[in-house]
């Protein structure tokens, strides 16, 4: 009975000592890289998207709680494939650019990444919008660095960030009241909880417990 119970495990041990000696070879290792940067990229995405839509369609959206969760279901779904689809393509040039040429210069890794990006994030969506204003930021303060880096640009004899966190404080708020169109609905929606919704309240209810009062019945 015991030798029939152990039977099934035998050739499931023997596919997994397979399957790991398979990943260990690496002849097949970039094809590997490709297929796990693929997991990741999804991965990521998910744990990324989720609590950040689960936060803001609570928050800011209307409907009803199965709207709510479809909102945020697809949300996450968009981020986590398109990062995904992002990874595959990046790192599958690479491979492909480095099987030909049998090494790595910077302009390979610019040249794959600006078509990923067209093939993946091209379409003006919110996700990918929100995916390129968040890099957009990023790029400009690594590339202040890397100024400095060079050399190409002096080094402040100061530190220049309460003078950018004064500045990009100043200009959003300017553009939220005189030029509100221009801004991301979800920072327009943020803006307005805090800047405009402040203003108005009726009585204790909606002046500390709720934002807005709810039509009583």
């Amino acid at each position: 009975m015991a030798g029939g119970e152990d039977a099934p495990r035998v050739p499931l041990r023997a596919l997994l000592r397979a399957v790991n000696a398979f990943l260990q070879q690496r002849r097949y290792h970039a094809a590997l890289a490709v297929l796990k940067g693929f997991r990741n990229g999804a991965v990521y995405g998910a744990k990324i998207r989720a609590p950040h839509a689960l936060v803001m369609t609570f928050l800011f959206k209307s409907g009803s709680l199965r709207e709510k969760l479809k909102s945020i279901a697809q949300a996450t779904y968009t981020h986590s494939r398109n990062l995904a689809y992002f990874v595959f393509t990046y790192k599958g040039l690479m491979a492909l650019q480095s099987q030909l040429q049998g090494k790595k210069i910077p302009f390979h890794s610019f040249f794959a990444a600006c078509i990923g990006g067209w093939l993946v994030f091209s379409e003006n969506n919110p996700i990918n919008n929100q995916i390129i204003m968040y890099l957009l930021s990023r790029v400009l303060f690594g590339l202040s660095r890397l100024a400095v880096e060079k050399g190409y640009v002096p080094q402040p004899k100061r530190d220049p960030f309460p003078f950018i966190a004064a500045l990009l404080w100043g200009t959003v708020l300017w553009l939220f009241e005189y030029h509100r169109q221009t801004l991301q609905p979800s920072l327009q929606s943020s803006m307005t909880y805090l800047y405009e919704d402040s203003d108005v309240w009726h009585n204790i209810s909606d002046f500390l417990i709720y934002n807005k009062m709810t039509d009583s019945k």
